[in-house]
């Protein structure tokens, strides 16, 4: 067997595991959202979604918009919402002010993310929200479970996390809680790409080198900057991240500030 096949049948095994996931969120939760950041993860997540539900999504989805995304990002958003027939929620995240004035200064204004997710599952009342995190991207999401609870304050605890063995997930939530549910979180950065490659899935063109920088995460302008790369086609991207040594986050500025700042912000709902 080529390697190439021996690729092929990895990716349809995490296929078939995401869209399993995703059919028992919609079975076992009532009012699913789908966290839509616009990167590279969240829409392979809309992909698969479309793919579990007969093309179309039976739940709404949301962009958390704090007015600090890439041109090219709103472009995209307003494309593809129209192209893939989303029910989109696009609803302002509150202003920094309202953040925690202790954090780091690029905390804060990630920090924002959380007070208008707050602000949405107060809105919409939520009982279950998918997300696109990975558990290899970042150490504290490693921590985490594909059926994952929050409690009142929306807040994630790793001491509470229920054991997950043999695709066994509990799915129980106390009032006035709801449940992240994560299918891509056995993937890893270089299956997200080959996927993506494979299903001819459209990005954010700043994913791509331009003038020798790359966005490898992409997030908010001020707080999200690109790596040095000369990677501008998906074949270039694969073969960089095969022998590279720099993070995936790299580029964002709340994980240099303070060792606990992804933590503190992910206790209090961050994504």
């Amino acid at each position: 067997m080529s390697s190439t096949d021996q690729h092929l049948d990895h990716l349809d095994q995490l296929e078939a595991q995401s869209i399993y996931i995703l059919r028992e969120a919609r079975v076992r939760l009532k009012r699913l959202g789908l966290l839509w950041s616009l990167g590279k993860d969240s829409n392979v997540l809309i992909w698969l979604c479309r793919k579990a539900f007969m093309g179309e999504l039976p739940f709404p989805v949301a962009h958390l918009d704090t007015g600090l995304e890439f041109p090219e990002s709103y472009e995209f958003r307003d494309r593809y919402s129209q192209e893939w027939g989303l029910n989109l929620i696009k609803d302002e995240c509150p202003p920094i002010e309202m953040t925690d004035p202790t954090l780091p200064p690029g905390t804060r204004i990630a920090a924002r993310k959380s007070l208008g997710l707050a602000a949405a599952l107060e809105k919409y009342q939520f009982d279950g929200l998918i997300t696109g995190i990975r558990r290899d991207e970042q150490a504290t999401r490693a921590k985490e479970r594909v059926f994952s609870p929050r409690g009142l304050d929306g807040a994630w605890q790793a001491a509470h996390q229920p054991p997950e063995f043999w695709d066994q997930y509990t799915i129980e939530r106390a009032p006035g809680t709801h449940t992240r549910v994560h299918p891509l979180l056995a993937w890893t950065e270089v299956d997200v790409w080959r996927y993506i490659k494979r299903e001819e899935i459209p990005l954010v063109p700043l994913y791509f080198a331009r003038d020798g920088k790359r966005f490898r995460s992409l997030g908010e302008i001020g707080i999200t900057f690109p790596v040095d790369s000369n990677a501008s086609t998906i074949d270039e991207i694969i073969d960089e991240l095969e022998s590279t040594r720099t993070p995936e986050r790299a580029g964002r500025s709340m994980d240099h500030e303070a060792e606990d700042a992804f933590e503190r912000l992910r206790a209090g709902g961050y994504l």
